[in-house]
């Protein structure tokens, strides 16, 4: 069973490497390697007993109280061994322990991020989101994710 850590530099194009392979495939928007680079203390990673990294999920401050799960991916060999469900609780928890009031995503897969509680919302209700990263994403305002939120 892989290892939930927090990311370090050394995970850098691992996780560059799952963001890229899930976007390719339009199951989440890409990441620049400057992005990556400035949120790495957001993520989360998933090492196997071989060293390598199999999964990722970043938790990052959006406002007071208020924090998004982000760029959640696992490679398709380890998919449904439950690596990206530990990866979400992980992040979960560490907003409760932030303190945070609510979590949001953005997702092309709301039936995953239905079965920890989230519900969606219209993406107005995120404006910290949508004038923070959204109005700066190619795809704006048509990317077709679906925002979900939940209480903590």
């Amino acid at each position: 069973m892989p290892t939930i850590r927090k990311a370090r530099f050394g995970d850098l194009d691992a996780i560059m490497g799952l963001v890229r392979e899930f976007a390719r495939k339009e199951l989440m928007l890409p990441l620049s390697v400057g992005d990556t680079v400035e949120r790495l203390r957001d993520f989360w990673v998933a090492e196997g007993e071989d060293g390598k990294i199999v999964g990722c999920a970043a938790l990052h401050v959006t406002w007071i109280g208020l924090m998004e799960i982000r760029s959640v991916a696992v490679r398709e060999a380890d998919q449904k061994t439950g690596v990206a469900r530990r990866l979400v609780e992980t992040a979960l928890d560490e907003a409760r322990s932030f303190g945070a009031s609510s979590v949001f995503v953005l997702t092309y897969v709301p039936g995953f991020f239905a079965r920890f509680g989230f519900r969606e919302v219209e993406r107005d209700a995120l404006p910290q989101k949508v004038w923070q990263d959204c109005t700066k994403c190619p795809k704006y305002p048509d990317c077709g994710e679906i925002a979900m939120a939940m209480a903590l």
